[in-house]
This record gives C-alpha cells, structure tokens and sequence, in this order.
C-alpha cells in the first residue's frame, strides 16, 4: 500500500477514535463487521437507545433488563423478548482469512485459471469437502481479486461451515466491489442471522430478496422477520414509554415552578390586612402576584389630609379581614407621587378594582354602600 493510501487510512481511523458514531453508517456496515469479526466492540449507536447493534452474545443482551436512573417511581424496566434463538451459533474468531490484492493485474490466463478453481471449490462443495472448497476458492481470489462472485461463493462455503464472521468478512468484500450483489447481501444476511444479528440480518435478506429472490431468503427471512418484528416493536414502545415518562417529569416540573410561584407570591401578600404601597415596582409586585394566585385586588388612593379617606379608611380595613383573599393595597399621593401619576388620580378616595392586571371597575369618592356592594361583587368571583 503506498504512502498515500496509508495516511488517508490513518486519518480515517482518527475520526473513528474521535467519534466512534460514523462506524454506524450504513455505507461502512462491512467495516464495522469486520472489526467485530475480530473481536471489537462498537459503541452502541445513539439512534438505537434500546438494541444494541453490536451484540456480542444475543441471549446475554436479550436476558438483560436495563433500569432508568431517574428515580424509583420512574424507573422503566424493559421486559424480556422472547425470539427464536434456536439456530444461533457461537461466534467464529478464526483468524481473518486470505484476501486478494485488488491492486495486482489480472490476466486473461489468470482469469481463465481462476474459474478453473472456482469450478473445483463448486465440485468439492457439492460432495460435501467444505475445507477443499475452501482452498479452492480461494485460489480463484487470489488469481482475480476483483470477482465479487469468488468472495460471495467463498462467504457460502464459510456459512455451511458455521463460521459467520468469516462469512461476514467475504460478503463485505463482495458489495465493496459490486454494491449489487444479491449474493453477498443474501449470505451476509444469513451469517448476520447465525449470531442473532436480526435486524440487520432481516435488512440484508430484503435486499437481496428484491435484486435476486430465491426460496432459501424467503426461508430464512420466515424466521429472521419475527425476530426483527419483535426487537423493532420492543424498542418503539420503550422509546414510547421514555417519551411519556419525559412528559410526565416536564409536566411535573412546571406544576413544582408553578407552585413555587404560588407560594413565593403569596408570602408577598398578607391575607386580612391593608398592604401599603410606596413606589410603582413594589404595585407591580403585588398586582403580579395577586395575578399568578388569581385574586382580586383593590387599588386604595389616599391622602393624609383627606377627611373622606379618614372616614372610609376603618371600614377598608374591616372589609380586608372580611375577605381574606381580597388582595387590599393602600397608595398615599403625597407619599407614591410616581403612582398615583400613572393612574392619573385626580382624586381621593378612589378604588380600583383590579384583576390579571386588568381594570375591571372603580369606585370615586367615600361611598361605603358602593365599596362593599363591588368588592362583595368581584370578590365573589375570586
């Protein structure tokens, strides 16, 4: 390899330590088998939260039961997926096998010996001498590197010997060189089925079912599809489950800020008594927060050397006592000149009726009939 091809190899496999995440991409599945042929482990693809793509031992992963961490009355416990394990085998960890150099020249004399071989790896196979099959083919790879059919026949032979990854490894070969080929798809399909890879299994068998279709993809897929069914069902409804279980929390949340604002405005009022206001950021204070507790408020406009409002005054504060969830404020002109000019009193006593911040009624003057009949009025509706 020249010194090219290495560098650019070396700069891939520092993005694949930086974020292990594009080892998930479709377009590098044959990569990622083949590091797990070789006993890798892929960190687990942030799109599959519950199954994970690389399960080294299927019925560990699906024995398992996974818990939330967000507290006990939250907690989620997914249960068991029952699948039909039955045919899995144990992982093959043989060393890799020979690959051809699709660099090297191919000849029509190694062309033509090439098919020789693979013809001998059929006969062989045919009687059942899997491992001279397997010698023969691969002396067909060797002599014509860039025959897709060599690596997808030898990938064949592999998955009647049992041996997935090697299998896995072959097939990957094969659709890098013809991306369309039924074969490598179909016997990747059933390697990835031998180690209960489902899912991707169930997707290699579709394709090569719609380049190729054969009775062998349709038999495997009758027992691969269920599997695939179920592991797809299970992880919509837990990712279902967390989804309503965030909503719950989120809505749980807004009432606990809710109800902190709740009490946060209600220790800013004081049931039963007259609540003096002396400047305009301390009315908005007490007008939002009779609003966030949705009570009425009634705005008192007084002056120290008004005889009405010294006449109207003890009833103001016998009528606060009366209706303790009557927010009653008290404003001295003289004293909040800055209120009373945003109100625009040109006169006291005046009672503003007010509720979410909105004007609903006033009363003009000392008229202790009209003060009782409107807060009894608007307190009724609190």
């Amino acid at each position: 390899m020249d010194a090219a091809r290495v560098a650019e190899l070396r700069h891939f496999i520092s993005q694949c330590k930086s974020n292990p995440s594009i080892l998930h991409n479709p377009c590098l599945s044959f990569f990622k088998s083949y590091l797990q042929s070789l006993g890798a482990r892929i960190p687990p693809d942030p799109e599959k939260e519950t199954v994970r793509d690389d399960m080294e031992d299927t019925k560990e992963y699906i024995d398992s039961k996974k818990h939330d961490s967000l507290g006990e009355d939250d907690a989620i416990v997914e249960s068991d997926i029952e699948l039909d394990n039955t045919d899995i085998v144990e992982p093959d960890n043989d060393p890799p096998q020979k690959m051809g150099d699709p660099s090297v020249a191919v000849t029509e004399e190694k062309r033509d010996a090439a098919q020789e071989a693979k013809s001998k790896a059929i006969e062989a196979m045919s009687e059942g001498k899997l491992e001279e099959a397997i010698d023969d083919i691969t002396e067909a790879i060797m002599l014509n590197p860039t025959s897709a059919i060599f690596y997808a026949t030898r990938a064949s032979i592999f998955v009647k010997l049992k041996k997935p990854n090697a299998a896995i490894r072959d097939a990957n070969a094969a659709l890098e060189i013809n991306p369309d080929s039924a074969k490598g798809y179909k016997t990747r399909g059933i390697a990835r089925a031998m180690l209960g890879h489902w899912e991707d299994a169930a997707s290699d068998l579709h394709v090569a079912s719609k380049l190729d279709y054969d009775e062998e993809i349709g038999l495997v897929l009758k027992k691969v599809g269920p599997n695939a069914q179920k592991i797809e069902e299970h992880r919509r409804k837990y990712k279902r489950l967390r989804k309503e279980r965030e909503l719950k929390k989120a809505e749980r949340e807004r009432q606990r800020q809710s109800e902190a604002q709740e009490r946060e405005a209600l220790s800013a009022l004081k049931e039963g008594e007259v609540i003096g206001i002396h400047s305009t950021s301390e009315l908005d204070t007490k007008l939002n927060a009779a609003s966030r507790t949705s009570r009425l408020a009634i705005l008192y406009f007084t002056a120290t050397w008004c005889g009405p409002c010294r006449i109207i005054y003890p009833l103001y504060a016998t009528l606060a006592g009366k209706y303790p969830k009557v927010v009653f404020l008290k404003v001295d002109i003289d004293e909040a000149r800055d209120v009373a000019a945003c109100w625009n009193i040109s006169s006291v006593p005046t009672f503003f009726f007010i509720r979410n911040g909105k004007e609903l009624d006033k009363v003009v003057g000392a008229d202790k009939n009209a003060l009782e009949r409107k807060i009894a009025q608007y307190a009724g509706s609190t």
